[in-house]
């Protein structure tokens, strides 16, 4: 295989069999431009790929969206006087470099969520 155009950013070796190659666009094709990012996050392993599908949290502007909706989800209740003084930007920040969700970026203002297990 010398083009592998369309496969957004999957690995298509030089030799893959026709099996992973269908298996790929496949993927590609029930989940779109997200699903062969995912791919290359997984370096083509479609069963890893999945699976973090099926904890995919959701698109969100930024880290510092996906946290504030992460604490209003949990229930947290915070004091309307603390509020201000909550950095939900660095907790979206820490809870990516604690290795608890991974993230793809489609655009600058477009990241995809996915938690860890």
């Amino acid at each position: 295989i010398h083009d592998y155009e369309g496969f957004e950013g999957a690995p298509v070796e030089e030799y893959s069999s026709f099996e992973t190659v269908f298996a790929l666009a496949e993927f590609i094709e029930e989940h779109g431009p997200l699903g062969g990012k995912v791919l290359e996050h997984f370096s083509g392993d479609i069963e890893d790929a999945k699976t973090a599908f099926e904890d995919y949290s959701g698109e969100y502007e930024c880290l510092e969206n996906f946290a504030h909706d992460l604490a209003e989800q949990t229930g947290a209740e915070i004091p309307e006087g603390f509020a201000p003084y909550i950095d939900y930007a660095a907790m979206g920040r820490d809870i990516e470099l604690n290795g608890d969700i991974f993230t793809i970026e489609m655009r600058f203002d477009e990241i995809h969520v996915f938690w860890v297990r």
